[in-house]
Order: C-alpha cells, then sequence, then structure tokens
C-alpha cells in the first residue's frame, strides 16, 4: 500500500514533525469522529489550508493525507446513511449492507493500518508514498521551484 522513497532534499526535524501530524490528525479524528465522516475531512483540509506555504515536504505529505481522506470521507458517507435509513428509515439489513459493512471495516481498517506506519516514518525523516494517492499528490503539489 504504500512505499519508502527518497526525498530531493532532507527535510528538518520541524518539517518533519508537521508532516507526520497530518496523518497524526485523521488518525485521531477518523477514531473521535467515526460516526461524523466529514470531522476528519474538514480537519484535514484547516491542517492543510494552514500550512499551504510550508515547505514542499510538508505540504506534499498534507496534501496526501487529505486526498486518501476524501475516499475515506466518501465510504464511510454512504455507511453513516444508510445505516441512518436502517435505523430511522425504511430499509433493512441485507446481504448489500453487510458485504458493504464488511468493505467499509476492511478499508478503514487499512487506513489506519497504513496510517499509523507513516506517521512513524514520516516523523523520522522518511518519505512515505500511498499507492494511488501519492500520484494524485504529485498532480497537485509540486517542488517549490515549480510553483
Amino acid at each position: 500500500m504504500s512505499t519508502d522513497k527518497q526525498f530531493y532534499y532532507t527535510p528538518d526535524e520541524g518539517e518533519c514533525v508537521r508532516a507526520s501530524n497530518s496523518y497524526l490528525i485523521s488518525l485521531v479524528l477518523m477514531v473521535a469522529g467515526a460516526p461524523i465522516p466529514f470531522v476528519g475531512l474538514f480537519a484535514n483540509v484547516m491542517f492543510y489550508l494552514s500550512n499551504r506555504r510550508a515547505s514542499h515536504f510538508v505540504r506534499w505529505h498534507t496534501m496526501q493525507a487529505l486526498v486518501s481522506q476524501f475516499s475515506l470521507w466518501a465510504i464511510n458517507t454512504v455507511a453513516f446513511w444508510w445505516i441512518w435509513a436502517i435505523a430511522f428509515g425504511d430499509r433493512f439489513i441485507d446481504n448489500n449492507f453487510i458485504s458493504y459493512m464488511i468493505t467499509v471495516t476492511v478499508f478503514n481498517i487499512s487506513e489506519m493500518i497504513a496510517t499509523i506506519y507513516t506517521v512513524a516514518r514520516t516523523r523520522n525523516g522518511h518519505h512515505v508514498e500511498w499507492w494511488f494517492y501519492s500520484d494524485l499528490t504529485d498532480l497537485i503539489v509540486k517542488p517549490d521551484s515549480l510553483s
């Protein structure tokens, strides 16, 4: 799901802390704000906006954390409203619901494991690229000399 790569410069300790905090925020809010999927996405947007003038390393990792939150938000939002419709509406638990909830659970656990790994590695100065999300992040965040 992720690979460690060499960044084109060596980030200092402050950059590593700020970059790892972007993942840590999403991890904490994934657990605390699980019933309300928008909480984690909103927090990552705010963290990215507060760091949009930071170094390339910090911006890159805050954007990767934000991009990954979009897919997490999308599947968790569907799950939230489906549960809501079952609890307060006319929907019922069926095989589709059960298989979707299994998928959501596996995705959330995978995201949590990848996030914990990335927090630790990024805090130590490693550049961790997640499959699929890193390609999107590269398209969005350009190095300082190309901005």
